[in-house]
């Protein structure tokens, strides 16, 4: 039933497909259910899951496209078993997709039963400390990122900066310079055509550039297409609490290469994340303390956020249950279903080591490392939908007490169930000399079983709340086609709110205008315990969460502990104390409104306390020149990623330029929106008096998920187009009518803000938690940052599965 072939990445592989695999023998299932897509899902898997032909258009359904995953799967038992019942397995993995109780990781929902058949997440690829291995390194990644992939690199191994390099008698430029080489290649790699590449940078702590790397993200627009991390360990913690010295080790020689005092760098690794969100830290010897086969290589990285650690050349496939979806159907008492749960562990188990048989292999020593291990990493989501269901607070100790429960049944039913298939197939080969290896002790198919990922989009598919995270929200906004919008409220929620007669539709507006159901005296005070948000939960119960799964999974966890706006640096200090007390394995902050390109849709915030604005700072407030009747200047066609680019300058009567005006070459759309409200600020910026040099410089070099090339040169952004038209004004290129032609036009100096305006400005402003990220470069919703990853609840837009 299987066919070699010569795959698009250059070796033999066996490639399924379902017009091969439904022979008249085994024609489709008959009588199958009909999958529980919500609407929004059935949109998000029309525009990047679904098979479509040269055209773009659709050629699968949503039946379909799990009905190509399930056959493609199953069919691997005959690999196995010639007497293997293909058909059971396709209908048991089938229906449980279906009826969303597990979903597999993008890649495989894309890949599977198609041509590239790549179907993991989840990549860590050596870096070696040599022009040949790292360009080497950079090809594979590319390679990676194409097939949907995402990878996690360790540059602790490259020599740093200015240190000898005997083969050219020069000077190396240092880990960081390298990863601004994997960086451009990311960016000019679509990712499969469904989401971006992604990478993770992890440096330790005692490579000599750490100081280099820990502030290599200050600048926003730097090494965009990376996570990054510092790889530390317990006894950096326990020096960093001492104030001790450590030492710095050179890769190449071994040998120290200078100290540092452990509590200046921890320090600096919290200024930095405070005021951008990076880095993040990883107990590298955690993730080897974990190592299930220390005797095959040690574990220098992780994926792009942090919960997969990988040895080089190894990957990992990921799938989630929806513990929403394990609850009784008793009405009286809602309970936790343990048998059904019981009974998807093990068939999910089944599933994803199944996909390491059908699974592509990029490289053949990424086929060696991950079969060698089989590594697979089931995980959750809908944990806030489960704790709702049991009427349980998220920021709770029965919440919890809860998270350890279901945690600790789902690590030992998968270990059972791949101590049951290593009966059948055996273990995994590299099982002799692993930590599993001891008398009289049981086979294992799998060196891991559980890992808590991002489930950005496959929970949405399913209908599910995100991971481990609390709910995003109660009630919000998401756009549909053709621009409309949508209010879309938690249906447990609605159904309460209408079986208890309190629900109204001024109520949902209410809630939707809003991140916190907490102060709306209206609604039940049990429900509203019950429905906590993100916005609700303070960085001390994140953590405690996370630390709670972390107890019982063999991986890492995949979270994101959000501050307020105003947070300090004492607040971080201590998340990443409390952090390594609890024995989490890493950890990444987000303050809210850290980073300037953040979309910020809660009210104005006050400042943050390290930095207090005296208000009279700002005395005087700056009043534009009014337009004249009649103004004169040039328009210049850019090409941008979004489409062409109309950009006009007009100039004043002293010469100068006066206003700008952008218009896309297709209407509507984010891209549009956003460039008319940069040509707004730049003409009220210009008319104010703004020097143009100053305003093209705060444009230039802007970068989005789009870039174009033109024979303007490269264009990152709509906003780095728009520098591009400015700059031409500079050199003196352009062609304007003569000022003398320009009716003279009033003008205004700076006026004293009004007493109203300064007494309002004085008030201590309100402040909503919102961790929010940027606008989503597929809707222009709102990105929000949670799970160690970027998404976008309007759309699905989403940088991980």
């Amino acid at each position: 039933m299987a066919k070699t072939k010569q795959s698009s990445i250059g070796h033999e592989t066996e490639i399924f497909n379902l017009s091969d695999l439904k022979t008249p023998e085994t024609k489709p299932l008959e009588n199958l259910i009909e999958p529980e897509f919500t609407s929004n899902a059935l949109l998000i898997l029309e525009k990047r899951y679904l098979r479509k032909d040269a055209n773009g258009k659709s050629v699968e359904t949503p039946k379909g496209m799990l009905e190509r995953v399930a056959l493609n799967i199953a069919s691997i038992e005959k690999s196995f078993s010639e007497k293997a019942d293909v058909r059971k397995w396709e209908k048991s993995f089938y229906e449980m997709m279906a009826h969303l109780e597990f979903m597999p990781n993008s890649p495989t929902l894309m890949n599977a039963g198609r041509e590239l058949q790549q179907l993991s997440a989840c990549f860590v690829m050596p870096v070696g400390d040599s022009i040949d291995s790292i360009f080497e390194t950079v090809k594979n990644a590319a390679r990676i990122h194409k097939s949907g992939g995402g990878t996690g690199f360790s540059f602790t191994n490259i020599r740093p900066r200015n240190d000898r390099v005997s083969t050219s008698h020069g000077l190396s430029s240092g880990p960081i310079s390298f990863m601004k080489v994997f960086n451009e290649a990311t960016e000019a790699i679509n990712q499969g055509g469904f989401r971006r590449g992604a990478n993770m940078a992890i440096l330790n702590h005692d490579h000599p550039d750490i100081i280099e790397f820990i502030t290599c993200k200050t600048n926003e627009k730097a090494l965009t297409n990376f996570n990054i991390s510092v790889g530390i360990t317990e006894e950096f913690m326990r020096r960093a609490e001492r104030n001790e010295d450590y030492d710095l080790i050179n890769p190449r020689s071994k040998k120290p290469a200078g100290r540092l005092k452990a509590r200046k760098v921890f320090d600096l690794i919290v200024s930095t994340s405070w005021a951008s969100g990076e880095p993040g830290i990883v107990f590298i010897d955690r993730l080897n303390k974990g190592n299930p086969t220390p005797h095959i290589g040690a574990i220098e990285s992780t994926n792009p956020c942090g919960e997969q650690p990988l040895l080089p050349y190894e990957s990992c496939n990921l799938g989630s249950i929806n513990l929403g979806k394990m609850m009784t159907q008793s009405v009286t008492k809602p309970a936790i279903d343990w048998e059904k749960l019981r009974r998807t562990v093990h068939l999910s188990v089944r599933f994803l080591d199944n996909v390491i048989e059908a699974n592509c292999y990029l490289l053949p020593e990424i086929e060696k490392m991950t079969k060698g291990n089989r590594k697979i990493g089931l995980g959750i989501m809908g944990f806030a939908d489960l704790l709702i269901q049991l009427g349980i607070p998220y920021n709770s100790e029965p919440g919890l007490e809860t998270a350890e429960e279901v945690m600790k049944f789902i690590s030992l039913e998968s270990k059972r169930a791949s101590q049951k298939i290593a009966e059948e197939r055996g273990a995994f080969p590299n099982f002799k000399k692993s930590v599993y290896d001891r008398p009289g002790g049981p086979l294992l198919r799998n060196a891991t079983t559980t890992t808590i990922a991002p489930t950005g989009t496959i929970s949405i598919i399913a209908g599910a709340s995100s991971g481990i995270e609390p709910l995003f929200a109660v009630c919000f906004t998401r756009n549909v086609m053709d621009g409309a919008k949508l209010v879309e409220v938690h249906p447990i929620f609605e159904k309460i709110a209408k079986r208890d007669g309190w629900y109204s539709e001024e109520l949902i507006k209410n809630i939707a205008a809003h991140n916190s159901i907490q102060s709306m005296t209206d609604i039940p005070e049990n429900i509203r315990k019950a429905f906590v948000t993100a916005h609700d939960v303070s960085p001390e119960w994140h953590i405690k969460m996370q630390a709670a799964f972390q107890k019982y999974t063999d991986n890492a966890v995949s979270k994101t502990v959000n501050f307020p706006h105003t947070a300090t640096r004492e607040d971080i200090t201590e998340a990443y104390f409390t952090a390594y007390r609890t024995n989490c394995k890493g950890v990444t902050v987000y303050r809210d409104g850290c980073r300037s390109e953040q979309v910020l849709t809660t009210e104005k915030k006050a400042p943050a306390k390290d930095k207090p604005i005296e208000e009279a700072e700002t005395p005087f407030s700056i009043a534009p020149r009014p337009r004249p009747e009649m103004t004169y200047g040039f328009t210049r066609k850019i090409k941008t990623g979004c489409g062409s680019l109309y950009v006009t300058v007009n100039y004043g009567q002293d010469n100068k330029p006066f206003e700008l005006f952008s218009t896309m070459g297709k209407a509507g759309g984010c891209a549009a929106s956003q460039s008319e409200a940069i040509s707004r600020l730049i003409s009220f910026s210009l008319r104010s008096g703004a020097d143009v040099k100053e305003i093209t410089k705060q444009l230039k070099g802007i970068s989005c998920h789009s870039v174009a090339w033109g024979k303007n040169g490269k264009i990152l952004s709509c906003a780095d187009a728009i520098s591009k038209a400015l700059e031409y004004c500079l050199e003196g290129s352009a062609t304007i009518a003569p000022p003398a032609m320009m009716p003279e036009a009033e003008t205004k100096t700076a006026v004293p803000k009004t007493a109203a305006t300064a007494e309002n400005s004085g008030k201590k402003a309100r402040s909503t938690t919102v961790m929010h990220k940027g606008a989503c470069p597929d809707c222009g919703g709102t990105l929000s940052y949670e799970e160690g990853c970027v998404v976008c609840h309007a759309c699905a837009y989403s940088e991980c599965g």
